[in-house]
C-alpha cells in the first residue's frame, strides 16, 4: 500500500494541511467578495423605483337581485347582491420633468380576470431637483386617471427613491 491511500497519521501535519486549505479557500472568498467592484448607479445618477401590488376596481358595480331572480336560483345560491369578479385593467404613467419615463397597461391576471397586479419598474435618472408625476387609472367606470401624485423631488447622487401605493393613502414617496 502506498502512503497516499492511507492518509496522514501525524495529527500535526494533518491539521496544518487543513488550516492551509481553509486559509486558501477563505482568501479566495474574501478576494471575490471585495475586489470586483460592481456599480449599479454612477456617481452622478440616482434611481427611481416604482413597486407595489394593486387590484383594479371591479368592471361593474354590484347590483341587487330582484325577488324573481332570487326565486329562479337554487336555495343555496341565493344572495341579495350579484357582484361580478372581473377587474379593470391598470394604466400607469410616470413622468419626470414633463417627459414620460414609463407608461404601461396591465391586464388583470387569473381565470376570471380578478387577480391583483404586481408592478415593478426602476429607472436611472440624473441626480438633482426634478418635477415627478405618476398617474394611475384603475377603473373603467371613471374617466381618465383617478390616482395621481405630483411632487417636486430632490434626489441625491446614488440615492434610490421608492414610490409605493396603498389604496387608502394613494401614492407616496419613501
Amino acid at each position: 500500500m502506498s502512503c497516499w491511500s492511507e492518509g496522514v497519521d501525524n495529527k500535526f501535519v494533518r491539521y496544518s494541511l487543513q488550516a492551509f486549505n481553509y486559509t486558501i479557500f477563505m482568501a479566495l472568498i474574501w478576494y471575490f467578495a471585495t475586489s470586483p467592484s460592481v456599480r449599479v448607479i454612477e456617481d452622478d445618477e440616482a434611481m427611481i423605483t416604482v413597486a407595489f401590488a394593486h387590484a383594479g376596481e371591479t368592471r361593474e358595480a354590484c347590483r341587487k337581485l330582484s325577488q324573481e331572480e332570487l326565486m329562479k336560483l337554487p336555495p343555496n345560491m341565493r344572495k341579495l347582491d350579484d357582484c361580478p369578479r372581473e377587474r379593470s385593467p391598470i394604466i400607469i404613467e410616470a413622468m419626470l420633468d414633463g417627459e414620460v419615463i414609463y407608461s404601461k397597461t396591465y391586464l388583470p391576471p387569473g381565470i376570471f380576470n380578478d387577480g391583483s397586479i404586481n408592478i415593478y419598474y426602476n429607472s436611472k435618472v440624473p441626480a438633482g431637483k426634478h418635477k415627478f408625476e405618476i398617474k394611475m387609472d384603475d377603473s373603467v367606470r371613471k374617466e381618465g386617471f383617478n390616482r395621481k401624485l405630483e411632487q417636486d423631488i430632490t434626489i441625491a447622487p446614488q440615492q434610490i427613491l421608492l414610490i409605493e401605493f396603498e389604496p387608502l393613502k394613494g401614492f407616496f414617496v419613501k
